[in-house]
């Protein structure tokens, strides 16, 4: 056979097989930089802060206030962006590359029937092995999508109570009031409750004496909220005006008020403390007693009952 027939009977294998496996590749690379370009609008679509954000909201928020909600929440919305975009552009890569892969392969003449199927039995095994960590990577980006806490977030994740210091897609770091780290793997996070988003509420109980005037005990209480709003310090903490609610309940030693009012985030316990200490000068000044705990022990004598052993004197009333 000559060369020249030879040429002509393989010219396929030796040009035209090169050039459609560099088509696959040049189709690959231009798929996937098409794809992570409008990933990264995406991306830039969502760091963008909203329209609403720009005008101020009256909302009885101090400028402190809203800056500090602008900047969390500007700092949030970045790291869930640029998450997702990472992930969404490494799902990309990976299809891109295995259909790639796979067409080069079918052009080189590999049958592609038993690698899929060797492929298939190993990713079932692997899936069975590996449930709890695609649990965990899909609960990840639940919680970045639906933005259920960020980073210096007080949360409470059912044992892991504190601030959350990380968000991965896998894990999520607690720092808890003792200083303890923890590691909560994220498809084992069930409920979330969140004090730091939007708003909090301060909530205080004032127990006083049975015979206090109830609406002078109601006055005394909401003068004191208002001095406190009108404080320098506490002008941007306190969303609006506290209000009393009533009577909470009606103890053996007292009758509980509740006295409640909305908060910045994360604040509310401050501002529960500071309320604390001037309702009780303010009903101190007011002449309002706080009850405390009274009993009153009533005790016989041996000589008032000589029938009765000494161990087993009279009963104790209360």
């Amino acid at each position: 056979m000559s060369t020249p027939g030879w040429l002509r009977d393989n010219v396929d294998t030796l040009v035209g097989v090169p050039l459609r496996i560099l088509l696959v590749v040049v189709g690959a690379a231009i798929v996937r930089a098409v794809a992570k370009k409008a990933i990264s609008r995406v991306v830039q679509r969502i760091l963008q802060p909203p329209e609403a954000e720009s005008e101020p909201r009256r909302s009885g928020r101090g400028p402190a206030v809203l800056a500090r909600d602008r900047s969390r929440a500007n700092e949030r919305r970045e790291q869930r962006a640029r998450t997702i975009g990472s992930v969404l552009s490494s799902i990309v890569t990976i299809v891109v590359a295995v259909m790639g892969v796979a067409m080069v392969l079918d052009q080189i003449g590999i049958a592609l029937g038993p690698l899929l199927a060797s492929a298939g039995v190993v990713g079932l095994a692997i899936g069975f092995g590996a449930q709890s960590l695609v649990a965990d990577y899909l609960s990840g980006m639940l919680i970045m999508l639906e933005d259920q806490y960020g980073v210096g977030d007080s949360v409470d994740l059912g044992e892991a109570i504190g601030e959350v210091e990380h968000v991965g897609l896998r894990l999520t770091q607690v720092r808890d009031l003792n200083g303890g780290l923890w590691h909560i793997r994220n498809g084992e996070i069930l409920r979330v409750r969140n004090d730091s988003q939007e708003w909090a509420r301060a909530v205080l109980d004032v127990s006083v004496a049975h015979e206090s005037n109830l609406d002078t005990v109601f006055d005394v209480l909401e003068r004191t909220g208002r001095e406190l709003r009108e404080e320098p310090r506490f002008k941007d903490v306190l969303l609006e005006d506290p209000s009393v609610w009533g009577v909470q309940s009606l103890d053996p030693d007292g009758v509980v008020v509740r006295l409640a009012v909305k908060t910045a985030p994360l604040q509310q316990w401050g501002v529960t403390r500071e309320l604390r200490r001037r309702v009780k000068e303010a009903l101190t000044g007011a002449g309002i007693d706080i009850p405390f705990p009274q009993r009153t022990v009533w005790m016989r004598s041996d000589e008032e009952l000589p029938d009765v052993p000494a161990q087993r004197t009279g009963p104790v009333r209360r």
